[in-house]
């Protein structure tokens, strides 16, 4: 009478271990995976994800697309830490002295 609540549906997808360190190009993709795997909160994007290095690794997917397909949640993940430089805006001592004198003038003569 009572129905139990789908275990698949109900738990969030994990992390998938499946590295090979010797392997440079998997071992890269697994790096760029697990990267966005730790920044994302989405299970749809979670999904996604394990769905693409599972491919990249039965070799039913190439590296190309593997990065073509996860590039949208690299920019996502990525955009929250991007910083802006202010620009500096100098000034030479002369020019400083010029407008500090300007100022003084103006003040002695203001009161």
């Amino acid at each position: 009478m009572t129905e139990e609540p789908n275990s698949k549906e109900s738990a969030p997808p994990e992390k998938l271990l499946i590295d090979n360190p010797s392997d440079f190009q998997f071992h890269a993709a697994y790096l760029a995976y697990s990267d966005i795997y730790d920044k994302t909160a989405s299970p749809e994007i979670k999904k996604q994800l394990n769905q693409n290095i599972t491919d990249l690794q039965k070799s039913q997917i190439d590296y190309s697309t593997f990065y073509s397909s996860i590039s949208q949640y690299r920019e996502e993940a990525s955009h929250h830490h991007r910083f802006h430089r202010a620009s500096i805006r100098t000034q030479r001592k002369r020019e400083w002295r010029r407008k500090a004198q300007k100022r003084e003038r103006n003040k002695r003569h203001k009161k």
